[in-house]
Protein backbone atom coordinates (compact mmCIF):
# COMPACT_ATOMS: atom_id res chain seq x y z
CA UNK A 1 0.00 0.00 0.00
CA UNK A 2 1.23 3.54 -0.86
CA UNK A 3 2.44 5.78 1.86
CA UNK A 4 0.18 8.42 2.99
CA UNK A 5 1.82 11.76 2.73
CA UNK A 6 -0.38 14.26 4.98
CA UNK A 7 -1.72 17.16 2.74
CA UNK A 8 0.17 20.57 3.38
CA UNK A 9 -1.15 23.45 5.93
CA UNK A 10 -4.33 25.21 5.15
CA UNK A 11 -3.75 29.08 4.18
CA UNK A 12 -5.60 32.64 4.65
CA UNK A 13 -9.68 32.09 4.63
CA UNK A 14 -9.52 28.39 4.39
CA UNK A 15 -7.68 28.55 7.44
CA UNK A 16 -9.72 30.58 9.33
CA UNK A 17 -12.82 28.88 8.34
CA UNK A 18 -11.65 25.69 9.03
CA UNK A 19 -10.52 26.67 12.80
CA UNK A 20 -13.82 28.71 13.13
CA UNK A 21 -16.15 25.20 12.17
CA UNK A 22 -13.73 23.03 14.13
CA UNK A 23 -14.03 25.43 17.27
CA UNK A 24 -17.71 25.70 16.93
CA UNK A 25 -18.49 21.68 16.82
CA UNK A 26 -15.94 21.69 19.55
CA UNK A 27 -17.86 24.38 22.14
CA UNK A 28 -21.10 22.75 21.61
CA UNK A 29 -20.19 19.08 23.10
CA UNK A 30 -18.31 20.83 25.99
CA UNK A 31 -21.13 23.03 26.44
CA UNK A 32 -23.46 20.39 26.59
CA UNK A 33 -21.54 18.88 29.38
CA UNK A 34 -22.27 21.89 31.93
CA UNK A 35 -25.28 23.72 29.83
CA UNK A 36 -27.85 21.25 32.11
CA UNK A 37 -25.96 21.99 35.36
CA UNK A 38 -28.43 24.75 36.27
CA UNK A 39 -31.56 23.27 34.34
CA UNK A 40 -32.04 20.22 36.66
CA UNK A 41 -34.36 21.83 39.09
CA UNK A 42 -36.53 22.63 35.75
CA UNK A 43 -36.14 19.82 34.24
CA UNK A 44 -36.78 17.41 36.82
CA UNK A 45 -40.17 19.60 37.71
CA UNK A 46 -41.27 19.25 34.55
CA UNK A 47 -40.87 15.44 33.76
CA UNK A 48 -42.09 14.75 37.89
CA UNK A 49 -39.12 13.73 39.68
CA UNK A 50 -36.36 14.48 42.20
CA UNK A 51 -33.47 17.02 41.26
CA UNK A 52 -31.71 13.75 42.25
CA UNK A 53 -32.72 11.80 39.79
CA UNK A 54 -32.11 14.90 37.83
CA UNK A 55 -28.68 14.78 38.05
CA UNK A 56 -28.86 11.29 35.81
CA UNK A 57 -29.07 13.88 32.82
CA UNK A 58 -25.42 15.17 33.61
CA UNK A 59 -23.74 11.55 34.36
CA UNK A 60 -25.58 9.35 31.90
CA UNK A 61 -23.52 11.68 29.06
CA UNK A 62 -20.63 11.93 31.27
CA UNK A 63 -20.32 8.41 31.06
CA UNK A 64 -21.39 7.44 27.48
CA UNK A 65 -18.86 9.72 26.47
CA UNK A 66 -15.84 8.22 28.54
CA UNK A 67 -16.90 4.90 27.10
CA UNK A 68 -17.12 5.89 23.53
CA UNK A 69 -13.68 7.67 23.70
CA UNK A 70 -11.16 4.61 22.87
CA UNK A 71 -12.81 3.80 20.36
CA UNK A 72 -11.90 7.24 18.26
CA UNK A 73 -8.59 5.65 17.07
CA UNK A 74 -9.71 2.49 15.93
CA UNK A 75 -12.74 4.37 14.01
CA UNK A 76 -10.95 7.00 12.58
CA UNK A 77 -8.47 4.58 11.06
CA UNK A 78 -11.48 2.37 10.11
CA UNK A 79 -13.78 5.37 7.83
CA UNK A 80 -11.11 8.30 7.46
CA UNK A 81 -10.93 10.87 10.59
CA UNK A 82 -12.75 13.72 8.53
CA UNK A 83 -15.78 11.02 7.60
CA UNK A 84 -15.84 10.29 11.35
CA UNK A 85 -15.85 14.18 12.95
CA UNK A 86 -18.35 14.91 10.48
CA UNK A 87 -20.92 12.12 11.44
CA UNK A 88 -20.40 12.44 14.60
CA UNK A 89 -21.46 16.26 14.86
CA UNK A 90 -24.50 15.11 12.59
CA UNK A 91 -25.49 12.49 15.18
CA UNK A 92 -24.72 14.74 18.19
CA UNK A 93 -27.17 17.52 16.80
CA UNK A 94 -29.91 14.29 16.05
CA UNK A 95 -29.84 13.28 19.57
CA UNK A 96 -29.57 17.03 20.53
CA UNK A 97 -33.47 17.09 18.97
CA UNK A 98 -34.01 13.85 20.22
CA UNK A 99 -33.45 15.14 23.89
CA UNK A 100 -35.38 18.34 23.56
CA UNK A 101 -38.32 16.07 22.82
CA UNK A 102 -38.11 13.36 25.65
CA UNK A 103 -41.38 12.76 26.91
CA UNK A 104 -39.72 11.43 30.42
CA UNK A 105 -36.32 10.98 32.29
CA UNK A 106 -36.30 7.59 30.98
CA UNK A 107 -35.78 8.64 27.56
CA UNK A 108 -33.76 11.89 28.07
CA UNK A 109 -31.51 9.46 29.79
CA UNK A 110 -31.64 7.02 26.97
CA UNK A 111 -30.87 10.06 24.28
CA UNK A 112 -28.44 11.71 26.36
CA UNK A 113 -26.79 8.39 26.14
CA UNK A 114 -26.70 8.75 22.49
CA UNK A 115 -25.73 12.35 22.75
CA UNK A 116 -22.44 11.28 24.82
CA UNK A 117 -21.71 8.24 23.04
CA UNK A 118 -21.88 10.01 19.52
CA UNK A 119 -19.77 12.89 21.04
CA UNK A 120 -16.82 10.86 22.07
CA UNK A 121 -15.09 10.91 18.94
CA UNK A 122 -15.52 15.10 18.02
CA UNK A 123 -12.93 16.61 20.98
CA UNK A 124 -10.26 14.63 20.48
CA UNK A 125 -10.73 14.88 16.43
CA UNK A 126 -11.60 18.51 16.21
CA UNK A 127 -7.71 19.07 17.40
CA UNK A 128 -6.38 16.75 15.40
CA UNK A 129 -7.95 18.15 12.51
CA UNK A 130 -6.87 21.62 13.63
CA UNK A 131 -3.55 20.59 14.05
CA UNK A 132 -2.80 19.60 10.62
CA UNK A 133 -4.68 22.64 9.33
CA UNK A 134 -1.16 24.60 10.92
CA UNK A 135 2.71 24.21 10.13
CA UNK A 136 4.23 22.67 13.17
CA UNK A 137 5.81 25.72 14.25
CA UNK A 138 2.62 26.82 15.21
CA UNK A 139 0.74 24.31 16.61
CA UNK A 140 1.33 25.37 20.51
CA UNK A 141 -1.05 28.44 18.73
CA UNK A 142 -3.38 26.00 17.47
CA UNK A 143 -3.88 24.29 21.15
CA UNK A 144 -3.89 28.01 23.12
CA UNK A 145 -6.65 28.70 20.60
CA UNK A 146 -8.64 25.34 20.71
CA UNK A 147 -7.94 25.55 24.73
CA UNK A 148 -9.73 28.92 24.79
CA UNK A 149 -12.48 27.73 23.13
CA UNK A 150 -13.35 24.77 25.70
CA UNK A 151 -12.68 27.28 28.55
CA UNK A 152 -15.07 29.27 27.36
CA UNK A 153 -18.07 26.71 26.73
CA UNK A 154 -18.16 25.67 30.59
CA UNK A 155 -18.39 29.17 31.47
CA UNK A 156 -20.90 29.99 28.90
CA UNK A 157 -22.60 26.85 29.71
CA UNK A 158 -24.85 27.76 32.99
CA UNK A 159 -25.15 31.21 31.85
CA UNK A 160 -26.67 30.48 28.45
CA UNK A 161 -28.28 27.56 30.38
CA UNK A 162 -30.10 29.46 33.28
CA UNK A 163 -31.49 32.28 30.43
CA UNK A 164 -32.71 29.82 27.98
CA UNK A 165 -34.69 27.88 31.25
CA UNK A 166 -36.30 31.31 32.63
CA UNK A 167 -36.91 33.01 29.30
CA UNK A 168 -37.96 30.14 27.08
CA UNK A 169 -38.01 26.36 27.94
CA UNK A 170 -35.03 23.38 29.05
CA UNK A 171 -36.04 21.76 26.06
CA UNK A 172 -34.31 24.94 23.98
CA UNK A 173 -30.64 23.87 26.12
CA UNK A 174 -30.81 21.40 23.53
CA UNK A 175 -32.45 22.94 20.24
CA UNK A 176 -29.76 25.57 19.86
CA UNK A 177 -26.98 22.79 18.92
CA UNK A 178 -28.85 22.26 15.65
CA UNK A 179 -27.89 25.23 13.62
CA UNK A 180 -24.05 25.13 15.59
CA UNK A 181 -24.30 21.73 14.56
CA UNK A 182 -25.44 22.34 10.82
CA UNK A 183 -22.81 25.25 10.16
CA UNK A 184 -19.92 23.20 12.04
CA UNK A 185 -20.55 20.11 9.99
CA UNK A 186 -21.02 22.09 6.60
CA UNK A 187 -18.24 23.78 6.46
CA UNK A 188 -15.62 21.01 7.82
CA UNK A 189 -16.98 19.19 5.23
CA UNK A 190 -16.36 21.67 2.35
CA UNK A 191 -13.05 22.27 3.98
CA UNK A 192 -11.58 19.12 4.55
CA UNK A 193 -13.24 16.46 2.62
CA UNK A 194 -10.35 16.53 0.31
CA UNK A 195 -7.65 16.45 3.25
CA UNK A 196 -9.22 12.82 4.48
CA UNK A 197 -7.22 10.30 5.91
CA UNK A 198 -6.49 6.54 4.97
CA UNK A 199 -8.81 4.18 5.58
CA UNK A 200 -7.99 0.22 6.59
CA UNK A 201 -9.45 -2.39 8.39
CA UNK A 202 -7.73 -2.91 11.85
CA UNK A 203 -9.02 -5.31 14.82
CA UNK A 204 -10.92 -3.85 17.49
CA UNK A 205 -11.40 -5.23 21.42
CA UNK A 206 -14.94 -5.80 21.21
CA UNK A 207 -14.22 -8.02 24.23
CA UNK A 208 -12.39 -5.14 25.97
CA UNK A 209 -15.13 -2.59 24.89
CA UNK A 210 -18.04 -4.36 26.24
CA UNK A 211 -16.38 -5.52 29.34
CA UNK A 212 -15.65 -1.09 30.12
CA UNK A 213 -19.89 -0.83 29.47
CA UNK A 214 -20.20 -3.64 32.08
CA UNK A 215 -18.20 -2.25 34.38
CA UNK A 216 -18.13 1.00 34.43
CA UNK A 217 -21.90 1.29 33.43
CA UNK A 218 -22.82 -1.03 36.60
CA UNK A 219 -20.72 1.60 38.73
CA UNK A 220 -22.48 4.40 37.83
CA UNK A 221 -25.86 2.59 38.32
CA UNK A 222 -25.18 1.87 41.59
CA UNK A 223 -23.98 5.35 42.29
CA UNK A 224 -27.18 6.69 41.12
CA UNK A 225 -29.94 4.56 42.67
CA UNK A 226 -27.53 4.12 45.86
CA UNK A 227 -29.43 6.67 48.12
CA UNK A 228 -32.95 5.89 46.77
CA UNK A 229 -32.26 2.33 47.45
CA UNK A 230 -30.72 2.17 50.79
CA UNK A 231 -27.41 1.81 49.33
CA UNK A 232 -26.09 -1.98 50.50
CA UNK A 233 -29.57 -2.69 52.22
CA UNK A 234 -30.46 -3.68 48.53
CA UNK A 235 -30.21 -6.86 46.96
CA UNK A 236 -30.09 -4.89 43.54
CA UNK A 237 -27.36 -2.32 44.36
CA UNK A 238 -25.13 -5.54 45.81
CA UNK A 239 -25.92 -7.29 42.50
CA UNK A 240 -24.30 -3.94 41.24
CA UNK A 241 -21.57 -4.00 43.18
CA UNK A 242 -20.39 -7.74 42.29
CA UNK A 243 -20.42 -6.72 38.60
CA UNK A 244 -18.76 -3.77 38.87
CA UNK A 245 -15.86 -5.37 41.24
CA UNK A 246 -15.73 -8.59 38.63
CA UNK A 247 -16.52 -6.24 35.73
CA UNK A 248 -13.00 -4.55 36.38
CA UNK A 249 -10.95 -7.05 37.30
CA UNK A 250 -11.67 -9.21 34.45
CA UNK A 251 -11.26 -5.92 32.42
CA UNK A 252 -7.41 -5.89 33.71
CA UNK A 253 -6.52 -9.19 32.96
CA UNK A 254 -7.89 -9.21 29.85
CA UNK A 255 -6.76 -5.57 28.40
CA UNK A 256 -3.01 -6.69 29.77
CA UNK A 257 -3.27 -10.20 28.28
CA UNK A 258 -5.13 -9.01 24.37
CA UNK A 259 -3.13 -8.59 21.83
CA UNK A 260 -4.78 -5.50 20.70
CA UNK A 261 -6.26 -3.97 23.47
CA UNK A 262 -9.58 -0.62 23.54
CA UNK A 263 -7.15 0.65 26.60
CA UNK A 264 -3.27 0.17 27.25
CA UNK A 265 -3.03 -0.55 30.62
CA UNK A 266 0.39 -0.51 30.23
CA UNK A 267 0.69 2.96 30.57
CA UNK A 268 -0.09 2.79 34.40
CA UNK A 269 3.20 0.83 34.46
CA UNK A 270 5.18 4.86 33.63
CA UNK A 271 5.27 7.02 37.26
CA UNK A 272 4.62 10.03 35.10
CA UNK A 273 1.31 8.42 34.28
CA UNK A 274 -0.78 7.21 36.66
CA UNK A 275 0.46 10.20 39.02
CA UNK A 276 -1.09 12.66 36.59
CA UNK A 277 -4.01 10.54 35.73
CA UNK A 278 -4.79 9.78 39.77
CA UNK A 279 -4.45 13.46 40.25
CA UNK A 280 -6.38 14.52 37.22
CA UNK A 281 -9.06 11.89 38.04
CA UNK A 282 -9.75 12.81 41.87
CA UNK A 283 -9.20 16.42 40.78
CA UNK A 284 -11.57 16.54 38.06
CA UNK A 285 -13.91 14.48 40.00
CA UNK A 286 -14.43 16.75 42.84
CA UNK A 287 -14.33 20.20 40.66
CA UNK A 288 -17.20 18.84 38.60
CA UNK A 289 -19.12 17.13 41.85
CA UNK A 290 -18.96 20.60 43.08
CA UNK A 291 -20.13 22.70 39.82
CA UNK A 292 -22.76 20.30 40.00
CA UNK A 293 -23.71 21.22 43.19
CA UNK A 294 -23.33 25.12 43.80
CA UNK A 295 -26.37 25.34 41.49
CA UNK A 296 -28.66 23.23 43.05
CA UNK A 297 -27.58 24.44 46.12
CA UNK A 298 -28.48 28.35 44.89
CA UNK A 299 -31.73 27.35 43.09
CA UNK A 300 -32.94 25.31 45.75
CA UNK A 301 -32.11 26.57 49.16
CA UNK A 302 -30.96 30.51 48.34
CA UNK A 303 -33.97 31.37 45.98
CA UNK A 304 -31.73 31.75 43.16
CA UNK A 305 -32.94 31.35 39.64
CA UNK A 306 -31.38 29.53 36.90
CA UNK A 307 -30.28 32.64 35.44
CA UNK A 308 -28.80 33.80 38.25
CA UNK A 309 -27.05 30.57 39.28
CA UNK A 310 -25.21 30.82 35.94
CA UNK A 311 -24.27 34.51 36.79
CA UNK A 312 -22.76 33.06 39.58
CA UNK A 313 -20.92 30.88 37.62
CA UNK A 314 -19.87 32.26 34.73
CA UNK A 315 -17.00 34.35 36.03
CA UNK A 316 -14.60 31.23 36.04
CA UNK A 317 -13.73 31.31 33.12
CA UNK A 318 -12.45 34.82 32.86
CA UNK A 319 -8.68 34.31 35.04
CA UNK A 320 -8.63 31.29 32.53
CA UNK A 321 -9.01 32.58 29.48
CA UNK A 322 -6.78 35.45 30.33
CA UNK A 323 -3.64 33.20 31.67
CA UNK A 324 -4.35 29.82 29.21
CA UNK A 325 -2.07 31.21 26.85
CA UNK A 326 0.43 32.45 29.14
CA UNK A 327 0.71 28.67 30.55
CA UNK A 328 0.42 26.83 26.75
CA UNK A 329 3.63 29.15 26.02
CA UNK A 330 5.75 28.50 28.95
CA UNK A 331 4.47 24.69 30.22
CA UNK A 332 8.40 23.41 28.62
CA UNK A 333 10.22 26.22 30.50
CA UNK A 334 8.69 25.82 33.60
CA UNK A 335 8.39 22.68 35.48
CA UNK A 336 4.55 21.40 35.11
CA UNK A 337 4.50 20.42 38.77
CA UNK A 338 4.76 23.95 39.70
CA UNK A 339 1.87 24.80 37.97
CA UNK A 340 -0.31 22.18 39.23
CA UNK A 341 0.79 23.11 42.65
CA UNK A 342 -0.91 26.34 41.65
CA UNK A 343 -4.04 25.04 40.76
CA UNK A 344 -4.58 22.73 43.35
CA UNK A 345 -4.17 25.41 46.01
CA UNK A 346 -5.75 27.76 44.66
CA UNK A 347 -8.53 25.05 44.62
CA UNK A 348 -8.15 24.62 48.08
CA UNK A 349 -8.89 28.52 48.83
CA UNK A 350 -11.62 28.90 46.68
CA UNK A 351 -13.52 25.53 48.34
CA UNK A 352 -12.26 27.02 51.64
CA UNK A 353 -13.70 30.51 51.41
CA UNK A 354 -17.06 28.35 49.97
CA UNK A 355 -16.94 26.02 53.15
CA UNK A 356 -17.64 29.45 55.13
CA UNK A 357 -20.80 30.33 52.88
CA UNK A 358 -23.93 30.68 55.01
CA UNK A 359 -27.95 31.34 54.38
CA UNK A 360 -26.89 35.30 54.55
CA UNK A 361 -24.18 35.04 51.83
CA UNK A 362 -24.89 37.88 49.46
CA UNK A 363 -23.63 37.52 45.49
CA UNK A 364 -20.41 39.55 46.12
CA UNK A 365 -19.16 36.63 48.70
CA UNK A 366 -20.82 34.21 46.16
CA UNK A 367 -18.80 35.54 43.24
CA UNK A 368 -15.13 36.25 44.57
CA UNK A 369 -14.35 32.69 44.70
CA UNK A 370 -15.77 31.74 41.51
CA UNK A 371 -13.36 34.68 40.22
CA UNK A 372 -10.09 33.48 42.02
CA UNK A 373 -11.50 30.20 40.65
CA UNK A 374 -10.72 30.74 36.60
CA UNK A 375 -6.50 31.20 37.87
CA UNK A 376 -6.61 27.71 39.37
CA UNK A 377 -8.47 26.32 36.07
CA UNK A 378 -5.94 28.00 33.92
CA UNK A 379 -3.18 26.02 35.71
CA UNK A 380 -5.04 22.84 35.91
CA UNK A 381 -5.27 21.21 32.54
CA UNK A 382 -2.36 21.71 30.51
CA UNK A 383 0.71 20.58 32.75
CA UNK A 384 -1.43 17.74 34.07
CA UNK A 385 -1.36 16.68 30.01
CA UNK A 386 1.67 17.38 29.60
CA UNK A 387 3.27 15.12 32.97
CA UNK A 388 1.20 12.44 31.30
CA UNK A 389 3.25 12.21 28.09
CA UNK A 390 6.58 13.30 29.46
CA UNK A 391 8.56 10.98 28.09
CA UNK A 392 6.26 8.80 25.80
CA UNK A 393 7.23 8.23 22.09
CA UNK A 394 4.82 10.23 19.48
CA UNK A 395 2.97 6.37 18.60
CA UNK A 396 2.10 5.91 22.27
CA UNK A 397 0.71 9.27 22.92
CA UNK A 398 -2.57 8.93 21.55
CA UNK A 399 -3.31 5.99 23.68
CA UNK A 400 -1.98 7.80 26.66
CA UNK A 401 -4.15 11.01 25.91
CA UNK A 402 -7.27 8.35 25.08
CA UNK A 403 -6.74 6.69 28.32
CA UNK A 404 -6.17 9.94 30.30
CA UNK A 405 -9.32 11.34 28.92
CA UNK A 406 -11.44 8.55 29.50
CA UNK A 407 -10.23 8.78 33.58
CA UNK A 408 -10.96 12.21 33.56
CA UNK A 409 -14.69 12.03 32.52
CA UNK A 410 -15.36 9.08 33.92
CA UNK A 411 -14.50 10.67 37.16
CA UNK A 412 -16.31 13.91 36.91
CA UNK A 413 -19.27 11.69 35.98
CA UNK A 414 -19.12 9.77 39.32
CA UNK A 415 -18.12 13.03 41.57
CA UNK A 416 -21.11 14.33 40.33
CA UNK A 417 -22.70 11.21 42.05
CA UNK A 418 -20.94 10.99 45.33
CA UNK A 419 -21.68 14.47 45.68
CA UNK A 420 -25.34 14.68 45.05
CA UNK A 421 -25.31 11.63 47.74
CA UNK A 422 -23.32 12.90 50.54
CA UNK A 423 -24.69 16.37 50.23
CA UNK A 424 -28.47 14.44 50.75
CA UNK A 425 -27.10 12.55 53.37
CA UNK A 426 -24.87 15.20 55.74
CA UNK A 427 -28.42 17.32 55.18
CA UNK A 428 -30.29 14.43 56.51
CA UNK A 429 -27.57 14.02 59.67
CA UNK A 430 -28.01 18.26 59.99
CA UNK A 431 -32.07 18.65 59.93
CA UNK A 432 -32.16 16.16 62.72
CA UNK A 433 -29.85 18.02 64.65
CA UNK A 434 -31.23 21.15 63.98
CA UNK A 435 -35.03 19.48 64.72
CA UNK A 436 -33.91 18.12 68.17
CA UNK A 437 -34.14 22.13 69.65
CA UNK A 438 -37.75 22.40 68.25
CA UNK A 439 -40.17 21.55 70.87
CA UNK A 440 -42.88 23.05 73.20
CA UNK A 441 -39.80 23.46 75.48
CA UNK A 442 -37.57 25.89 73.91
CA UNK A 443 -38.28 29.43 73.96
CA UNK A 444 -37.08 30.27 70.78
CA UNK A 445 -38.81 27.63 68.78
CA UNK A 446 -42.71 28.69 70.90
CA UNK A 447 -41.59 32.38 70.34
CA UNK A 448 -41.00 31.68 66.14
CA UNK A 449 -44.35 29.29 66.07
CA UNK A 450 -46.28 32.29 67.95
CA UNK A 451 -44.82 35.10 65.43
CA UNK A 452 -45.89 32.56 62.47
CA UNK A 453 -49.19 32.08 63.72
CA UNK A 454 -49.83 35.93 65.08
CA UNK A 455 -49.15 36.69 60.98
CA UNK A 456 -52.18 34.75 59.89
CA UNK A 457 -50.20 31.27 59.81
CA UNK A 458 -52.02 27.87 61.24
CA UNK A 459 -50.39 25.52 63.40
CA UNK A 460 -49.57 23.46 60.51
CA UNK A 461 -48.39 26.05 58.16
CA UNK A 462 -46.13 27.25 61.02
CA UNK A 463 -44.37 23.86 61.51
CA UNK A 464 -43.71 23.77 57.23
CA UNK A 465 -42.42 27.18 57.16
CA UNK A 466 -39.93 26.19 59.94
CA UNK A 467 -38.81 23.01 58.57
CA UNK A 468 -38.37 24.64 55.49
CA UNK A 469 -36.00 26.88 57.43
CA UNK A 470 -34.54 24.22 58.81
CA UNK A 471 -33.99 22.63 55.91
CA UNK A 472 -32.47 25.68 54.18
CA UNK A 473 -29.88 25.43 57.03
CA UNK A 474 -29.18 21.73 56.82
CA UNK A 475 -28.24 21.83 53.08
CA UNK A 476 -26.02 25.07 53.28
CA UNK A 477 -23.93 23.31 56.37
CA UNK A 478 -24.25 20.05 53.84
CA UNK A 479 -22.26 22.00 51.39
CA UNK A 480 -20.20 23.51 53.64
CA UNK A 481 -19.03 20.09 54.84
CA UNK A 482 -18.38 19.19 51.32
CA UNK A 483 -16.68 22.39 50.36
CA UNK A 484 -14.40 21.40 53.43
CA UNK A 485 -13.92 18.37 52.21
CA UNK A 486 -12.92 19.19 48.73
CA UNK A 487 -10.32 21.90 49.86
CA UNK A 488 -8.49 19.01 51.77
CA UNK A 489 -8.26 16.56 48.72
CA UNK A 490 -6.74 19.43 46.54
CA UNK A 491 -4.29 19.94 49.52
CA UNK A 492 -3.72 16.04 49.75
CA UNK A 493 -3.83 16.15 46.13
CA UNK A 494 -0.33 18.72 45.96
CA UNK A 495 1.84 15.63 47.04
CA UNK A 496 0.36 13.08 44.57
CA UNK A 497 1.90 16.11 41.74
CA UNK A 498 4.95 15.66 43.33
CA UNK A 499 5.46 12.63 43.07
CA UNK A 500 6.50 12.51 39.40
CA UNK A 501 9.41 13.15 38.47
CA UNK A 502 10.31 15.85 36.40
CA UNK A 503 8.74 16.17 32.81
CA UNK A 504 10.40 15.28 30.08
CA UNK A 505 10.33 16.82 26.26
CA UNK A 506 7.41 14.84 24.30
CA UNK A 507 6.03 15.01 20.92
CA UNK A 508 3.47 17.79 20.93
CA UNK A 509 0.41 17.17 23.42
CA UNK A 510 -2.63 15.77 21.86
CA UNK A 511 -5.31 16.25 24.27
CA UNK A 512 -8.19 14.29 23.72
CA UNK A 513 -7.10 12.45 21.03
CA UNK A 514 -8.11 8.31 21.78
CA UNK A 515 -6.08 5.41 19.84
Amino acid sequence: MATWTPPPPLKGAALVAGTIALSLATFMNVLDTSIANVSIPAIAGDLAVSPDQGTWVITSFGVANAISLPLTGWLSRRFGQVRLFSASVLLFVVASFLCALAPSLPMLILFRVLQGAVAGPMIPLSQALLLSSYPKERAGSALSMWAITTLVAPVAGPLLGGWITDNISWPWIFYINIPVGLIAVAATWFIYRSRETPSVKVPVDGVGLGLVVLWVGALQIMLDKGKDLDWFGSTYIVALAIVAAVGFAVFVVWELTDRHPVVDLRLFARRNFWTSTLAMSLAYGTFFGNLVLLPLWLQQYMGYTATMAGVILAPVGFLAILLSPFVGRTIHKVDPRLFSTGAFAIFAIVFFMRSRFDTNADIETLLIPTIIQGAGMALFFIPLVTLSISGLGAERIAAASGLFNFARITAGSFGTSIMTTWWDRRASLHHAQLAEHISPYEPTSVQALADLHANGLAAGQGHAVINRMIDQQAFTMSADDLFRLSALVFVLLIAVVWLARPAKQAAAPVVGLAD
